[in-house]
């Protein structure tokens, strides 16, 4: 190990090759190599959730191509919260908006898929208990959960463990619930759910800054959370006031989501900015917050989600991009805490 990265020269050359998530090149405790085979392996242990293709950029490499890269993932369980209560949920990241409208169910679904792709073990919380769309986007609308004792086994759907209010009441009727009865029947759901072990829950959340925001904050294990917005000038003040309240009551904000970013005709490939243009990334600069991601308004990913079709494929640089923001989404929750 130290004789091939103990130089000047391999340290350097690993820092100059960022990979998604890892802006700065890779931790050498990261590394094991193997200098018994030939070529030399080097195992790459990634601490959080990555894709197959990670490593790429070294395997492309002149110089550190001439290795052989080996990838594993060893998923970090980390601090919460509520760290006297136990880590039953994995890591629990809310996802949530300022206002309704930005499509924080759709950005909620395709992280979980893209996650599960990488091989982390993912669950929904559906907690939009007044427009649950978990059902309708992961293809299970008609599925019902069954139950196991006192517990209720959520619905298995593309690799994704899924719990939402949506699949024990009827698909027209509303809740008309006030505040706390809203926050105690989520905190019922989330308990009475039989989870399997996972490392990763991704919470979609109701749009706002109320009473259901502030229980899951302030009573769950939460780990981090995501802001999602388009870059509208009245999304965006709804956004940073999302940012505050998170940060009053000690929630680390992962990062940010920019959906809507730009619709792309299919035609000609002409951009169309019909929400304004980096608004999004000013607030991220502004809040000094990481963006994740800027998501375009495309008919395939509408599609794919009113059908219930799992991850998307194409077009492929979608498919890369919402691929590449569940990284950095994971990557930012792991060195966030590196540092608490």
């Amino acid at each position: 190990m130290f004789g091939l990265f103990g130089g000047k020269k391999w340290q350097k050359r690993l820092a100059e090759i960022p990979l998604v998530g890892c802006q700065q090149g890779l931790p050498e405790q990261w590394l094991v190599l193997d200098d018994s085979v030939e070529p030399q392996r080097i195992t790459v242990t990634a601490p959080f959730a990555v894709p197959d293709d990670w490593l790429a950029p070294l395997q492309a490499d002149e110089v550190l191509g001439q290795f052989d890269w080996q990838l594993q993932r060893n998923i970090a369980l980390l601090p919460n919260s509520q760290p006297e209560l136990p880590l039953v949920y994995g890591n629990v990241v809310l996802i949530a908006s300022g206002k309704g409208g930005v499509g924080k169910s759709s950005v909620t679904a395709q992280l979980a898929m893209a996650l599960a792709q990488m091989g982390a073990r993912v669950g929904v919380l559906d907690a939009d208990i007044y427009g649950p769309s978990m059902p309708v986007m992961f293809g299970a609308v008609d599925d019902k959960p069954a139950t196991d004792g006192n517990k209720i086994a959520p619905v298995q759907r593309h690799g994704v463990t899924v719990s939402s209010l949506g699949y024990l009441t009827a698909d027209k009727d509303a809740a008309i619930w006030r505040g706390p009865m809203a926050s105690a029947a989520l905190q019922q759901l989330l308990r009475d759910t039989k989870w399997p072990k996972l490392d990763y829950l991704l919470v979609d959340m109701p749009p706002g800054t109320g009473d259901i925001q502030l229980t899951f904050a302030q009573k769950l294990p939460v780990t981090g959370a995501v802001i999602v917005t388009t870059p509208q000038t009245v999304a965006l003040a709804d956004a940073e006031r999302g940012i505050t309240m998170f940060r009053k009551v000690g929630v680390p904000i992962v990062g940010l989501v920019e959906n809507m970013s730009f619709y792309q005709c299919s035609a000609c490939g002409q951009r169309d900015f019909i929400f304004g243009e980096q608004g999004g990334v000013a607030v991220a600069q502004a809040e000094q917050v990481p963006l994740l991601g800027q998501w375009p308004l495309l008919t395939p990913l509408r599609q794919q989600l009113d059908e219930g079709l799992g991850p998307i494929q194409e077009p492929e640089n979608l498919a890369t991009l919402i691929k590449n923001t569940a990284t950095r989404m994971a990557a930012e929750l792991y060195f966030s805490k590196q540092h608490d």
